[in-house]
């Protein structure tokens, strides 16, 4: 079994890259992101001078992951307003990027509403450009913050649902630093048990067909020193029948009105077996990632990605002879034609809790998830 055993557990943070930053150098403003792309191979760091280059990012999963996509959209709309270009145009462009992610549109909104805002009031465009940067700022800094009280809550609920510490996670997808203004999602929860002893092993899913798991949380894992191991998706069965899981962590790119949890695609079968094997399901996401306006999961619009995707292999940082489309290894005949969502959607039965940042809902219900949303907003 391929793994990787855990380093000290002092609170090493490592300093690398990272995913996102503002710059202004001579020439102009620039947004300057990691290219995820290109990990774990290297890091590379990609240059956005305009919407449309940000937004092929984003298609391209040069920058992903639900916070950072929102933090991403809003700095999209401070650049193109920095830049002079058409404020209203980009937000459009950038917000219909990547469908499902309902914090993209919502970073988008907030950048795209402070810079109206200042040019009704003071009709100066600079003006209103610095109020969409200011608030592009403000939601990278709240993600931050998110982002620690939802790891000191989802590991109260670890500990509080599961006994004698030496935790065993199964995480899919990547929830770490690299969707996030701060150390993650579900993975910073992970961190943090691992932190406080409490982290006996994180599973890792590769998350075909992208490998998001593979290249990108088991490059956290192994930058945290964490004890992990890497496996295929579809070796998830035998691991739980194993007896070698003890909850399931994932993060969330749309939470629906009654709780139904869009997430990449793989995680609803982790939720049915986890169900099955009486194994918590936790979701960890920010407010910003529940959305009051799709009521449920079969009204969450799920991104349908190239079919290339699946029938070409691409190494990072190695080029190949492939097919044109995608620039990859074929593994599959040609013209076969492949269905490739980008996500699936967990109904909220199957779902233990979901943590966020203003606090813990479970039993998952309508009622509940309101309820909390409401609360967050009047102390807001």
């Amino acid at each position: 079994m391929a793994d990787q055993y855990a380093q000290s557990g002092e609170d090493d943070r490592p300093t690398g890259t990272p995913a996102i930053r503002w710059d202004e150098p001579p020439e102009g403003p620039v947004l300057v992101l990691l290219d995820q792309t290109r990990l774990p191979a290297e890091e590379v760091e990609l240059v956005c001078t305009d919407a449309p280059a940000l937004v092929e990012a984003i298609r391209s999963l040069a920058v992903r992951g639900a916070p950072l996509l929102g933090i991403a959209g809003a700095y999209g709309v401070a650049l193109a307003a920095a830049r002079g270009f058409d404020v209203d145009a980009a937000a459009e462009s950038l917000a219909g990027a990547r469908p499902t992610a309902v914090n993209l549109g919502v970073g988008v909104r907030r950048a795209q509403s402070a810079y109206r805002a200042e040019l009704a009031r003071s009709g100066d465009v600079e003006q209103a450009a610095a109020a969409a940067l200011s608030a592009a700022r403000a939601l990278h800094k709240e993600d931050a913050e998110a982002s620690a009280r939802m790891a000191e809550r989802g590991l109260a609920l670890l500990d509080e649902l599961l006994s004698g510490g030496g935790h065993r996670i199964l995480t899919h997808c990547n929830t770490g630093a690299l969707v996030s203004g701060g150390e993650g999602t579900a993975f910073a929860v992970a961190l943090s048990a691992h932190r406080a002893g409490r982290l006996r092993r994180l599973w890792v899913d590769e998350t075909r067909p992208l490998l998001q798991g593979a290249r990108l949380t088991a490059y956290e894992a192994a930058r945290n020193g964490m004890a992990y191991s890497l496996l295929t998706d579809n070796a998830a069965g035998s691991l739980f029948a194993a007896g070698e899981v003890d909850a399931v962590l994932i993060g969330a790119d749309r939470i629906a009105a009654d709780g139904s949890v869009a997430n990449k695609v793989g995680s609803y079968p982790l939720a049915v077996l986890a169900r099955y094997h009486h194994v918590p399901f936790i979701v960890v996401a920010p407010l910003t990632t529940v959305d009051p306006a799709t009521p449920d999961g079969a009204s969450i619009e799920v991104e349908q990605r190239p079919g290339f995707e699946v029938t070409e292999v691409v190494a990072p940082q190695v080029p190949v002879a492939g097919a044109e489309a995608g620039g990859g290894i074929p593994v599959a005949p040609l013209g076969t034609q492949a269905y490739n969502p980008a996500f699936d959607v967990t109904p909220p039965e199957l779902v233990t809790a979901i943590v966020t940042e203003e606090g813990v809902v479970s039993p998952v219900t309508a009622e509940a998830l309101a309820e909390l949303c409401a609360r967050a907003r009047s102390v807001t």
